[in-house]
């Protein structure tokens, strides 16, 4: 197997974050400040009363995914369609194709 190259992956992580909002979370890109030492990556939390997944936008693809994807598993995407790529990387963490 291969690994996915990096546009292959934004493409990838654009599917998950349209995916997302269908099943209510609302994602956002942000630029996340960073200090000496402490490392951040974003990931899914609860504001009042919105669901977000907040995603780092300076972070390699393989990380936005990683992070996109760790906040869908909890939900229920039967009913959403996923290519079988952004599927495998989602139930199986799988970025390699």
């Amino acid at each position: 197997m291969s690994e996915l190259s990096e546009t292959r992956m934004m493409r990838i992580v654009d599917e998950l974050a349209e995916a997302a909002q269908r099943v209510g979370l609302e994602v956002r890109r942000e630029k996340i400040m960073r200090e000496i030492g402490y490392r951040t990556r974003g990931g899914a939390c609860r504001l009042r009363d919105k669901n977000l997944v907040i995603i780092d936008r300076d972070q390699p693809a393989a990380e936005q995914l990683e992070v996109i994807a760790e906040a869908l598993r909890s939900r229920d995407l039967e009913s959403v369609y996923l290519s079988p790529a952004a599927r495998r990387i989602v139930h199986l963490g799988d970025v390699a194709t």
